[in-house]
């Protein structure tokens, strides 16, 4: 298999897999997958994305302000150059967005806990709340292991930033 067959499989499942994590339409999808493989250095002109991805400009305009407004992209310009450089968001921002739903996920478990204390009368409510309380540990569990992927990231991401 050549390189560039890689690249487009590789686009190609980052692009289903896109498409099913942010509920995003299949091309917004693609076009991200496009930026983490090829847009990761420079950035991709609108240009380049246009002839990348074979679609049309009113197509890869309203996916790519999609993305800009759901935090997946940015752009960069570029002094003496009109030109917008779309790249992908960092890693640490992209880990920080599911932090934030695993933090909603644990407000959310405390408050079944807070409640089945005061409430359980069964066995099976009983039951509920050690599940409940167990898996509550796992979030938190979990919560402790994004921050710090988050902040080795960020690290990282500082330290390439100060090399250009």
């Amino acid at each position: 298999m050549s390189i560039e067959n890689d690249r487009l499989e590789i686009i190609e499942m980052f692009g289903n897999h896109f498409e099913k994590l942010y509920n995003i339409p299949p091309l917004a999808a693609r076009i991200l997958g496009t930026l983490i493989i090829d847009g990761c250095k420079t950035g991709l002109t609108f240009e380049s994305l246009l002839e990348k991805m074979g679609a049309s400009k009113s197509s890869i305009s309203t996916n790519l302000n999609l993305l800009l407004k759901m935090d997946k992209i940015s752009y960069i310009t570029k002094a003496g150059d009109r030109k917008k450089y779309f790249k992908p968001a960092d890693l640490s921002e992209r880990l920080d967005n599911y932090l934030k739903l695993v933090d909603s996920e644990q407000l959310i478990m405390d408050r079944i806990v807070d409640y089945r204390e005061k409430t359980a009368s069964c066995p099976e409510e009983i039951c509920n709340l050690q599940n409940v309380k167990a898996y509550r540990e796992h979030v938190g569990e979990v919560k402790k292991l994004f921050l710090k992927t988050i902040n080795e990231f960020k690290r990282i991401e500082s330290q390439n930033k100060s090399n250009k």
